[in-house]
């Protein structure tokens, strides 16, 4: 009786050891392990990244947008010029961020003392700092802003690997443009024009830019000269009769652009385009419809366009 327990019990204590190695390797695969190796595509060439990123800079702000968006607070970011603060709609989320000098001009200093593990910018921002930034910590860099915001946040999430979660954040936002631009009926059937009153200067804006992109997610159509390569064409003030469309978003920046604004907006010439007459002439922020370049700053574009288009 005592052989047949004491087998009994090895044939247990068997069974449990082989459940118990059968559990570890899915653990495994569950949780890989810290440290591990990524290579990143991106606009300058390939860059290998350790691990999940923790001490992040960003010098653009699609960027700060766009890690913000992922619940990521980089520990360093630019201003979008000197003596200029953090847009507003992303300096709440930002916190007590260090600036790094302004776009396109990094402070190489303030970063290096910063001890990032991941930088993030754009070719068109800061190609020429490459390899000097590269030096101080991996650096990833995407083609060029604006049209490309979406392209360029699935880069930005690779690198801090987050990319299922950008993905979802994009087909979200992809649904509820849809849905907004049904609010007309046909958006299609809709010409929305996009004007923007900047310093010395009147511009289109063409469905080749980050607003553009928005309206066309939403289905809208555009004006014949806003369906150019360009960013934005520009206009004088004797041409503004070229913007009218039959919705018209405006909006101005800066101080100088502003006065511009009020200049036209209150002028007889602005009184005979047909938006106007059917108060279909919005003014809009431009600290998200103009500068935002991210995921945040697209879905405050989208709650501004179901409030307007109600």
């Amino acid at each position: 009786m005592l052989r047949h327990r004491r087998l009994l019990a090895a044939l247990l204590s068997a069974v449990a050891l082989g459940v118990a190695g059968c559990g570890a390797p899915a653990e495994q695969e569950q949780k890989p392990a810290q440290g591990q190796e990524r290579v990143i595509n991106h606009a300058m060439g390939q860059t290998k990244i350790n691990g999940t990123p923790e001490r992040v800079v960003v010098l653009d702000t699609g960027e700060l947008d766009s890690a913000l968006a992922l619940g990521v607070k980089p520990v360093g970011a630019v201003l979008p010029a000197a003596n200029s603060k953090i847009q507003p709609y992303l300096a709440e989320k930002a916190g007590k961020v260090e600036m790094v000098g302004t776009i396109g001009s990094p402070n190489m200093e303030k970063i290096a003392a910063l001890k990032p593990d991941l930088i993030l910018s754009s070719k068109t921002r800061d190609e020429e700092n490459y390899d000097a930034l590269s030096k101080i910590a991996p650096t990833v860099m995407a083609e060029t802003v604006g049209k490309t915001w979406k392209e360029n946040f699935l880069l930005d999430a690779e690198a801090l690997g987050k990319k299922p979660q950008a993905e979802k954040i994009l087909a979200d936002y992809e649904k509820r443009a849809a849905e907004i631009g049904k609010q007309v009926g046909d958006p299609a059937a809709t010409k929305v024009s996009m004007l923007r009153f900047s310093t010395g200067n009147i511009r289109l804006y063409s469905e080749n830019s980050f607003i553009g992109t928005i309206l066309k997610d939403a289905g809208f159509s555009r004006p014949p000269n806003q369906k150019i390569e360009k960013t934005f064409a520009k206009l004088s003030r004797e041409q503004i009769s070229q913007a009218d469309g039959d919705i018209l978003f405006y909006g101005a920046y800066g101080e100088t652009g502003a006065k511009e604004m009020n200049d036209v907006v209150n002028s007889v010439q602005w009184s005979t385009l047909g938006a106007v007459k059917a108060k279909k002439a919005i003014e809009v922020p431009d600290d998200t419809w103009y500068l935002g370049l991210g995921p945040i700053a697209a879905n405050l574009v989208l709650d501004d366009l179901q409030k307007f288009l109600r």
